[in-house]
């Protein structure tokens, strides 16, 4: 192929580091956002659910009230782009299925045969799962960084989340490793999808989507549907029902997705990853603010662990100078 000199444009060495510095930076923040939004569902569901809501109607709502608020970034989309839908209907389909409707049920399944804590702790090996597969994939061993930032990672996930005295249930174990799968569905999707289609437009479109098939599992009663008007206590204060879930939906799952799918094209799926595991520290503050749950001493040294893991994975990004660091990621899983 020939070209005209005159038509290369010289670009000075260096001259794009600090926008892709600043880009790095900009997705860290994003990233660490995105997690704390997540975490404080948790807490604001718990009660519901003790209260008498059924998980498919919390699920429903919280997906679509959440999928409404960012339906101006779909509409938007689809304006712009002709043949929207039809153009990336799979990528839609899927993260609709797999991050937004098929996590959050394996992990309540999960949960439901097990303690809460080792479901968490099975799902949140997805950061390790993306670097196996990675792995496996190109047959090159991760560098010595990623190897040592995960393992750390993982012995402060153990002791955040305390799994002394769990009982081992097969089935369970099957849901909850069914749920790390959705979480690496979620990177690795969010991070293919930030060259195709934009983000906010991927977030409302998957949450439409698993609301709609939250509605068809209710509707069709494999799914129960109960929703009655009753007061939770959050924080020592009784409020209505529709206030925490306002909460959880309009804030908590809106900001989680809208800041996560945008963060995951800046940094890359497997930092992205690592950078979510902050979810969990996240939530034992709102746990330990809203439900009056006070964690142990053991527990904040794993919250420092992680901290530690995720900034041994982040400098060997920095090191390899990709903003995305995980060209070699696996390809997006079909629905």
């Amino acid at each position: 192929m020939t070209a005209s000199t005159a038509s290369i444009p010289i670009i000075a060495p260096g001259a794009g580091f600090g926008s892709t510095a600043r880009m790095r930076t900009t997705g860290l923040v994003m990233g660490v956002v995105s997690a704390l939004a997540f975490s404080s569902s948790g807490p604001f569901v718990k009660p519901l659910l003790e209260a008498g809501w059924s998980l498919g109607a919390a699920l429903l709502v919280r997906m679509g009230v959440a999928g409404l608020v960012l339906s101006p970034a779909l509409l938007l989309a689809i304006r712009r782009q002709r043949g929207f839908l039809t153009r990336h209907w799979r990528l839609i389909v899927g993260f609709g299925l797999m991050p937004v409707l098929g996590c959050q049920l394996f992990f309540f399944s999960a949960m439901q045969r097990m303690p809460v804590a080792v479901a968490l702790l099975i799902q949140y090996l997805a950061p390790v799962m993306l670097v196996a597969a990675v792995w496996v994939r190109t047959r090159k061993a991760p560098s010595a960084l990623v190897l040592w930032g995960s393992a750390v990672a993982v012995a402060g996930l153990v002791l955040v989340v305390d799994i002394s005295g769990a009982s081992f249930d097969l089935i369970g174990t099957l849901l909850a490793l069914a749920a790390a799968v959705c979480v690496c569905a979620y990177f690795v999707i969010s991070e293919r999808a930030g060259d195709e289609l934009p983000p906010l437009a991927l977030a409302a479109s998957g949450l439409l989507t698993g609301a709609l098939v939250m509605g068809l599992l209710c509707l069709t009663g494999i799914l129960p549907f109960q929703a009655p008007a009753v007061s939770v206590v959050l924080a020592g204060v009784e409020v209505p029902w529709w206030m925490p879930l306002l909460w959880v939906a309009a804030i908590a799952t809106t900001l989680g997705y809208a800041f996560g799918v945008m963060a995951v094209p800046r940094i890359g799926a497997r930092v992205a990853s690592f950078v979510g595991l902050s979810e969990v520290l996240f939530a034992l503050m709102f746990a330990w603010i809203i439900l009056s749950e006070v964690p142990a001493p053991i527990q904040f040294v794993g919250g420092a662990l992680i901290l530690v893991g995720v900034v041994l994975v982040r400098a060997d990004a920095s090191s390899t100078g990709a903003a995305k660091g995980d060209a070699a990621l696996p390809a997006v899983p079909a629905p």
